[in-house]
C-alpha cells in the first residue's frame, strides 16, 4: 500500500499543471510591467490599468486582446495586485453582452517572466481559448497574485487562486466592454484544481458586485492532492522512468508553501540540495527549472519526513485542500484515461465524493486522451454544458 501511495505521489508531483507552453522567452509586458507596482490597491476586483496586448500575445479567436492591472488578496489575506489577459470575440455584443469565461491556467513556473499574459500561447491553448470565443464569449486570464506583481504566487493555493480569478471577472466588467453579469470558469490541470477552487467561492467572493456565477469547467484535475503531499520525504519509492518535471513540481509545491505558511518550518526537513532547488523554483519557468534540476530526484530534497513537522497535516489541508460540498451551480469534469500526469483517480474519486454529498456534477472520461489532450477532447461535451448554465 505504502508503495502504490508514494508511486502515485510521484506521478503526481511528475507533472501536475502540466501546459504545453514555452515560458522560457524574454517576458513582453506590452507596456504595462507591474513587476515593482507600488501604488494605491483599491478594494478586490478594482482596475488600475488596462493597456492592449501586444498582437503576438493575442489568440487568434480574438478580435481585441487587452493586458490589465487589478486588485485582489494574496495568500497572506493582504491586499496585492494581479494581472491578467483579456480576450474579446469578433462581431456585435449579444443584447445584455458577452457573457464571460474566467481561464485558469496550468503551470508555468513562480517567477515573474513566466506570466501567460507576458508570453505566447501555446497552439493547444490558442485552439481552446479561441474555440470559447467563436461561441461568444469573451475571456479573462487571470496571471494569479504574485506572477508578473509583486510577491509569489502561491502555487495550488486553493483560497488564494479563487481570489485571483473572481477579482480577475470583477476587474474585467470594468473596462466599458459590452459584457454580461453572467460568467462561468474553465481550468486545466493546476488550472483545473483553480477553477474548481473558484467555483467553490465564486458566489462568496463576488457578493455585492452583481455578478451572476453560472458553473465551472475543470479537465485534468488534481483534487485533494494535499493526501499525497503529505507522504513526501527522503524514503519515497520512486516509479522507474521518474524524470526532472518530477523535481520542478516538488520545488514550486515547497516553495509556495513555506511563503504561505513560515510559522512551518519547511526549510528544517530540506537537504541544502533541496533548499537550493526551492529557491530556484521561485524564479525559474518550467522549463529552465526541468534543466536546472535534471540531476536530481524528489527524494533528494528531504532531510525528514514532510510530515514529521508539527501541524503540516492540517497546513495541506488549508492550503491545497478541495472541498466536496458546498457548490452552488453545476461542476462539469473531464479526465483522460490515458493521463500519466495526474493520475485519473484523483479525478474520478472527488467526483465519487460529490455525488455523495448531492452536488451537481457531470463526469466525463476520455479513454484515448492523455493529461493535455482531455482539454480539447472535452470541447463536444463542455460546450453544450456551458451553453445550458448560460441558459439558465
Amino acid at each position: 500500500m505504502w508503495r502504490w501511495v508514494t508511486c502515485v505521489a510521484l506521478a503526481f508531483v511528475m507533472a501536475i499543471g502540466v501546459a504545453p507552453v514555452a515560458v522560457a522567452a524574454e517576458p513582453n509586458w506590452s507596456g504595462l510591467d507591474a513587476r515593482f507596482h507600488d501604488g494605491p490597491i483599491p478594494a478586490p476586483g478594482g482596475l488600475i490599468a488596462s493597456v492592449p496586448l501586444e498582437p503576438a500575445l493575442s489568440v487568434s479567436g480574438a478580435a481585441a486582446a487587452y493586458r490589465i492591472l487589478y486588485s485582489t488578496i494574496d495568500q497572506h489575506n493582504s491586499p496585492a495586485v494581479s494581472t491578467a489577459a483579456v480576450f474579446v470575440p469578433h462581431g456585435i455584443a449579444p443584447a445584455g453582452g458577452w457573457p464571460v469565461i474566467a481561464w485558469a491556467h496550468g503551470t508555468v513556473g513562480l517567477g515573474d517572466d513566466c506570466a501567460p499574459s507576458a508570453q505566447p500561447r501555446s497552439e493547444r491553448d490558442d485552439e481552446y481559448l479561441s474555440h470559447w470565443l467563436e461561441q461568444g464569449y469573451a475571456i479573462v486570464g487571470s496571471d494569479y497574485a504574485g506572477l508578473g506583481t509583486p510577491g509569489l504566487m502561491s502555487y495550488l493555493n486553493s483560497t488564494a487562486t479563487a481570489h485571483s480569478v473572481v477579482d480577475s471577472v470583477i476587474a474585467m466588467h470594468e473596462m466599458g466592454l459590452p459584457l454580461s453579469p453572467k460568467w462561468a470558469v474553465v481550468g486545466q490541470s493546476q488550472g483545473g484544481a483553480g477553477a474548481v477552487d473558484t467555483a467553490r467561492r465564486a458566489t462568496e467572493f463576488s457578493r455585492g458586485t452583481g455578478l451572476d456565477f453560472r458553473g465551472v469547467v475543470a479537465t485534468g484535475t488534481p483534487a485533494n492532492v494535499q493526501s499525497i503531499v503529505k507522504t513526501a520525504g527522503p524514503d519515497m519509492a520512486l516509479p522507474a522512468g521518474t524524470g526532472p518535471a518530477a523535481n520542478s513540481y516538488t520545488a514550486y509545491i515547497l516553495a509556495g508553501l513555506r511563503d504561505a505558511r513560515p510559522d512551518i518550518d519547511v526549510n528544517s526537513v530540506l537537504t541544502p540540495a533541496g533548499l537550493d532547488a526551492v529557491g530556484k523554483g521561485e524564479t525559474l519557468c518550467k522549463s529552465d527549472l526541468d534543466r536546472a534540476l535534471e540531476h536530481m530526484t524528489p527524494t533528494d530534497f528531504f532531510r525528514a519526513p514532510l510530515a514529521s513537522l508539527p501541524g503540516i497535516a492540517e497546513a495541506l489541508d488549508v492550503y491545497m485542500g478541495t472541498a466536496v460540498s458546498g457548490y452552488d451551480r453545476p461542476i462539469f469534469l473531464g479526465v483522460g484515461s490515458k493521463d500519466t500526469d495526474v493520475p485519473p483517480k484523483l479525478t474520478l474519486q472527488f467526483a465519487d465524493q460529490l455525488v455523495a454529498n448531492g452536488q451537481d456534477v457531470t463526469l466525463k472520461v476520455y479513454p484515448d486522451a492523455d493529461h493535455s489532450g482531455a482539454v480539447l477532447a472535452s470541447l463536444p461535451d463542455s460546450t453544450p454544458f456551458l451553453a445550458a448554465q448560460f441558459a439558465g
